[in-house]
């Protein structure tokens, strides 16, 4: 990478967008690191609203040209992918093409409660049906395989006995806003050179 140049980001999200303007807020304040675009697999996910209040290009792709390789020429001056809330597996040739360049959170500690289905209210639910003491946010690099890249930063939270999957969604959401954006930066810090 060329020095000198931002490292430009792009958030791939399916909802609201909570993380992403997270994300992109953090990085407002930073010389070297931006978030250059959004993409999102629904039209109408709320996480464009975000994107254009916050002045970010944002667009929407389908299944088909998310499959395709020649969906790389919508990242040609992207140098990380975030996953925020993107439920899709990434395709084989987009984790080549980024090679340990694209980062995903998992609502839960990773290896459990992990895989495909596993989002969301889903994981909270099985995490309390479980009677887990603990559970946490896990951010990992991605691979060809859901949830099991290799993992870069864990963290936990207590899980009560009155926790519901709500209670629970907000301690979570509570850890990835907290963490997730400095377990980027200081991550593409490391393998910037």
């Amino acid at each position: 990478m060329v020095k000198n140049k931002h490292i430009n980001l792009a958030i791939f999200a399916s909802g609201s967008g909570t993380n992403a303007e997270n994300i992109a807020k953090y990085f407002e304040e930073r010389e070297t690191v931006q978030v250059k675009e959004i993409f999102s697999n629904k039209k109408d996910a709320g996480v464009h609203s975000r994107a254009e209040k916050l002045g970010i290009p944002s667009s929407t792709f389908s299944k088909e040209q998310f499959q395709d390789s020649s969906f790389i020429k919508r990242l040609e001056d992207i140098d990380y992918i975030i996953l925020a809330g993107f439920l899709w597996l990434v395709p084989p040739y987009l984790i080549k093409a980024f090679p340990n360049r694209i980062i995903n959170i998992h609502p839960a500690l990773l290896p459990k409660f992990g895989g495909k289905g596993m989002y969301g209210d889903k994981v909270h639910t099985a995490v309390i049906e479980k009677r887990e003491k603990e559970s946490g946010i896990t951010i990992h690099l991605v691979n060809e395989e859901y949830d099991k890249g290799e993992i870069l930063f864990q963290a936990t939270c207590k899980v009560d006995e009155k926790d519901t999957p709500d209670s629970l969604a907000k301690k979570i959401h509570a850890l990835e806003y907290e963490h997730f954006p400095r377990v980027i930066e200081e991550y593409i810090h490391r393998h910037t050179k």
